[in-house]
């Protein structure tokens, strides 16, 4: 469903012919059209905003821009928002027309496939003009970049976490995972939590089935030193590599260790984490206020499991900024954007809702208070940083689609119907036909 403010949405075409159209949209160079003269002062501008979210995301949006429309008393925004299908389906159709929002919110897994085909503006022409990004860190402000051209600004970070439930453990009588523990030491954890809780009403489980879920084996292959993209778009990982990371969560599948995949189905969208019957879950860092609300319970966080060479993770910006290249008005949507990444006052409306800010501003202006689930996010990407020793990877254009492929096998294999060997050919085949060849 749209949702509008001020602005009316677009027409609903299908996803694959939009996406086809849209290869072939975008007007002027990136020069004549990204660099940069100041924003006016006098000329009355009208630019739109568009984002994904729930109404309480809504909310802070509406509240961040009217103080930038305060501040740019001859500037109108006009507002947008769905939800994350709906989005999506949306932007195709207005890209497929050259018609995209003036300032889009941006997510990684989509950043290729809109600055690579012409539809987004590069920013680098507004830097040190009407956009600064000299705040946000070098390697989080590279995720937002396609072959040299910054097609998106982080907002935000976030990083992969373990989150534990403190209290299923104290009633099973079991520590947390130790610090610096691996894959293997988690692995026989979840079954000593499993059969520690097998006699309780609910069954308490350690964990359910990582296996399925593609930014954990990205973020697996990082800790073996394989980017797992190439520059120029494509995977950069093989089957045997696929294979193993199925693998690693093998034996602990089949002894029935993992929360079953049909419970699990039962709670969607939540899972048995938000239900209180699993002791772990591995996500996103800015997910601890969901998990929070949903538990009620003593919820704590986790570096992940070490690879081969360590604790090593990546700041994945939570979302990111991006304009579109054809806005008649790049100086305005530059300066938009600047001050919802920059602005302190817009950090403490959003607070950690997108991820921690990315710059240290609009950290400061949240003024957390001690114990609140704001202060646990922020304190744990602070104890993090150490082992955050890559920018997150640019996905290939087609991520999206086999980002879904993957979790789809992976809840075939839950439920038993496919085997691991499975699993890696059937993925690979509808990768290689999914992923852009350069």
């Amino acid at each position: 469903m749209l949702i509008t403010h001020k602005a009316a949405g677009a027409v609903a075409v299908t996803m694959s012919l939009a996406l086809t159209l849209a290869a072939c949209g975008g007007s002027g160079t990136t020069a004549e059209r990204g660099s940069g003269e100041k924003l006016s002062k006098s000329k009355h501008i009208t630019i739109s905003l568009a984002w994904w979210g729930e109404p309480e995301r809504a909310k802070m949006y509406e509240k961040a821009v009217g103080l930038f429309e305060k501040k740019h008393p001859n500037i109108t925004v006009q507002t947008q928002f769905q939800d994350w299908d709906g989005y999506w389906t949306a932007r195709a159709t207005e890209a497929a027309g050259g018609s995209m929002p003036d300032v889009i919110q941006m997510d990684s897994s989509y950043l290729r496939q809109y600055g690579a085909t012409g539809q987004l503006l590069d920013l680098n022409g507004q830097v040190g003009v009407n956009l600064k990004v000299n705040g946000i860190d070098k390697s989080l402000l590279k995720s937002g970049q396609v072959d040299g051209g910054q097609y998106g600004v982080p907002t935000s970070t976030n990083t992969l976490a373990l989150f534990y439930n403190a209290d299923i453990l104290k009633k099973l009588g079991i520590d947390p995972p130790a610090k610096g523990y691996t894959w293997d030491d988690y692995n026989a954890w979840i079954e000593k939590v499993s059969k520690a809780g097998k006699g309780k009403e609910p069954a308490l489980y350690g964990a359910d089935d990582y296996s399925g879920t593609f930014w954990y084996f990205l973020q697996w292959l990082v800790q073996q030193g394989v980017d797992p993209f190439t520059k120029d778009g494509q995977l950069n990982f093989n089957e045997e590599q696929l294979a193993k990371w199925l693998n690693v969560g093998k034996g602990v599948r089949e002894s029935g260790a993992f929360y079953p995949i049909k419970k699990n189905k039962q709670l969607d969208p939540l899972t048995g984490f938000h239900a209180n019957e699993i002791a772990s879950e591995t996500s996103w860092d800015n997910f601890l206020a969901g998990y929070a609300s949903e538990s009620g319970e003593d919820l704590k966080m986790l570096p992940m499991p070490s690879g081969d060479n360590g604790p090593q993770q990546f700041w994945k910006p939570a979302m990111l900024l991006s304009a579109s290249k054809n806005t008649s008005e790049p100086a305005a949507a530059a300066a938009l954007i600047d001050f919802l990444v920059n602005e302190p006052e817009v950090g403490s409306i959003f607070g950690t809702s997108k991820g921690v800010p990315a710059v240290q501003k609009q950290i400061d202006a949240m003024k957390v208070k001690q114990g609140s689930v704001d202060a646990e996010v922020v304190q744990y990407e602070k104890d993090a940083a150490d082992a955050v020793t890559k920018s997150a990877p640019v996905p290939v254009e087609g991520f999206g689609e086999i980002e879904a492929e993957f979790k789809r096998l992976g809840e075939e294999l839950q439920y038993g119907n496919i085997t691991e060997d499975k699993f890696v050919s059937q993925w690979f085949s509808f990768a290689n036909d999914k992923v852009k060849k350069s």
